[in-house]
């Protein structure tokens, strides 16, 4: 039995656990273990819009019990405290974990650079615990600055100096000045008494971007009216106030530490060669130089790829392209094959200022190109999506989704307020059972046609080649459902081709429509295939169905869509007349949740999300919503 053990839940630990429970997930022979000190994994780059009461807090965590669930991975709480190289055993104060393989993906951790005062007297922010703290601390100053009397502590109550002007600081300043006219409102404070300051040693703003990004990032700063002070030497951090240079003392009651990290607590302590701040370093496989068969992945990481000058970046990308190579030398190891060297190619980085603008420089390695605005925050919602993909497939994509685009209150998405905008689902009862009545209607007229002659064929037209023009017109006229009382075969065709004219089919749409009708429905002579009976009672069948379901409310998101399909159907083979259009648009109104009053769904889809989240392949493969 070969024991591989991760350590810690972070980016790198969790993509490394997965890779090796894909790899290993029929060997009996593979034990595969996560410990971390927390029962979830968090989303560290998301803190912010915690903070700031963007998101909920939950949003940015993980159950790594879901991550895992149905997959070969044993996940521990456990706080590990030593680690004895030479024995192959991780110590806790409650128990012993041995290894043949050991993955250390513990993080980073603040670092303080030993100015006095700044671990005490300020706010760290690199966790989940750090963001909640930060949010109940920021309402906290508001709700006291509210009843404040004397003007230097509510000055003080409503100054907020963020120390650090990288990714972290800089989102977290954005963030906060976009809450900050939220909480002026709600406590009756002017904004202008409000006063948001990000500083850095260094002499610019998120230094790892374009000199023009830069600029960009600033300008849209001081929009926010967030003060920027950079090139100022952080000499002390006292309770309540902070020295941003020689004279320039701020007193603030809120002090948030952004300026840099370190190895974790554990890393710092190890038998192990460190640079770069608490840093292990490793040779091309990702393993350390001084253990064998101990890997390193995530910001534990310190490696100079070949041709480069400095080690690999401390951001997410390093963790998601370094988890599979751990993974798979890992295996290569156990297997006795060659292993392969960790040449990693970034995509680039991206900074958000605010729910709605961005600057990111992001592309192809070697060729990266600048984006604002929306299309920043484009790719940084994409990014974030495709990583969340990997970890807890559409279930945390779906959570994303909702509220960082639809369950956004006070227009704080990239996407501004239109798709937020929500309205209780009543008004979608006359709407939806109308539409019910009609598809309803629509089946039991074709049924009754079909009751009548089982063998005669109206819903898919003729074939182009067919020589029986009375039958061609015979299907003309039961297609658009003219009277024949008194009208002739041709009149009736002419009529047909009248209403089908009046939603034009795109040719490439219609060749493609007719070449699948030529495959299924007829035969050499142009007459109807046995298909073309069975699709024609299948499509009768469809529309008193749905139509029933979407009456009563009974799945009617599904019920929605497949009236949609049918129309498309329909319209394809240029039999759709002008009244489509509503049964679509009708459609698309009823898919988001019109079910869910006075219909069915408001009792069957509760019982069923309860139960369908249970099933093994769901729980592996994250098909559910929570």
């Amino acid at each position: 039995m070969k024991k591989i053990v991760i350590l810690g839940g972070g980016y790198g630990g969790v993509l490394t656990a997965k890779k090796l429970a894909k790899k290993y997930k029929n060997n009996k022979d593979v034990e595969i273990k996560l410990i971390d000190r927390n029962p979830y994994h968090t989303l560290l780059t998301e803190l912010h819009e915690v903070s700031a009461n963007r998101a909920p807090e939950d949003s940015i965590k993980v159950d790594l019990k879901k991550i895992f669930a149905g997959l070969k991975v044993d996940v521990v709480l456990d706080e590990i405290s030593n680690i004895d190289f030479k024995n192959k055993k991780l110590k806790s104060d409650k128990a012993t974990y041995a290894y043949d393989y050991l993955v250390i993906g513990t993080g980073s951790k603040p670092t303080f650079f030993g100015i006095p005062g700044a671990e005490e007297n300020t706010f760290s922010f690199w966790s989940y615990d750090d963001a909640v703290a930060l949010k109940r601390q920021i309402r906290d100053m508001y709700t006291q600055a509210a009843r404040e009397k004397n003007p230097a502590v509510r000055r003080a109550m409503l100054t907020f100096v963020i120390i650090g002007a990288g990714f972290t600081g800089v989102e977290l300043v954005g963030e906060m000045a976009e809450q900050r006219d939220e909480l002026c409102r709600e406590f009756f404070i002017d904004p202008s008494e409000v006063r948001l300051i990000v500083a850095d040693m260094a002499p610019k703003i998120l230094p790892i971007l374009p000199d023009k990004l830069i600029q960009k990032a600033e300008a849209r700063l001081r929009k926010l009216k967030v003060e920027i002070v950079t090139g100022a030497k952080i000499t002390e951090v006292g309770e309540g106030s902070v020295a941003l240079g020689e004279k320039n003392v701020v007193d603030a009651k809120t002090i948030v530490w952004t300026a840099g990290v370190e190895g974790s607590e554990i890393v710092g302590g190890l038998e192990v060669q460190q640079q770069g701040r608490k840093r292990i370093v490793t040779n091309e496989h990702l393993e350390s130089v001084d253990h064998k068969n101990v890997y390193v992945v995530g910001d534990n990481i310190f490696f100079i790829p070949e041709g480069e000058t400095r080690p690999v970046p401390q951001m997410v990308e390093n963790a998601e392209q370094a988890a599979p190579l751990v993974a798979g030398n890992i295996a290569a190891d156990i297997s006795g094959t060659a292993k392969k060297a960790y040449k990693p190619g970034f995509h680039g980085t991206m900074v958000s200022i605010g729910s709605r603008y961005g600057v990111a420089n992001v592309g192809l390695p070697g060729k990266l190109f600048m984006l604002t605005g929306f299309m920043a925050m484009l790719s940084k919602h994409f990014i974030n999506m495709f990583y969340l993909s990997q970890v807890v497939g559409f279930n945390k994509v779906w959570t994303y989704m909702m509220h960082e685009f639809f369950h956004v209150e006070n227009r704080k998405s990239f996407v501004g307020g239109y798709f937020s905008k929500r309205s209780p689902n009543f008004w979608l009862v006359p709407l939806r059972m109308l539409l019910g009545g009609m598809w309803l209607y629509e089946g039991i007229d074709k049924l009754r046609k079909i009751w009548v002659d089982p063998d005669k064929i109206f819903l898919i037209p003729a074939a182009p080649f067919a020589t029986d023009a009375a039958s061609s017109a015979s299907v003309a006229v039961d297609a658009v459902k003219t009277t024949v009382d008194a009208q002739s075969a041709a009149s009736a065709v002419s009529t047909a081709k009248e209403a089908v004219s009046a939603l034009p089919v795109p040719g490439f749409v219609y060749d493609i429509t007719n070449w699948f009708m030529d495959l299924m429905f007829y035969n050499n002579d142009g007459s109807y295939t046995f298909l073309a009976k069975w699709f024609q009672i299948g499509m009768v069948c469809a529309e008193i169905v749905f139509g029933i379901m979407l009456i009563v409310g009974l799945f009617t998101a599904i019920s929605s869509l497949a009236t949609i399909a049918m129309a498309v159907m329909i319209w394809s083979t240029k039999m759709a007349a002008t009244e489509m259009l509503w049964y679509v648009g009708a459609a698309i109104a009823c898919i988001g949740g019109s079910g869910s009053v006075f219909g069915l769904d408001y009792y069957v889809l509760p019982w069923l999300k309860k139960h369908w989240k249970r099933i093994p392949l769901v729980r592996r493969w994250y098909l559910y919503t929570d």
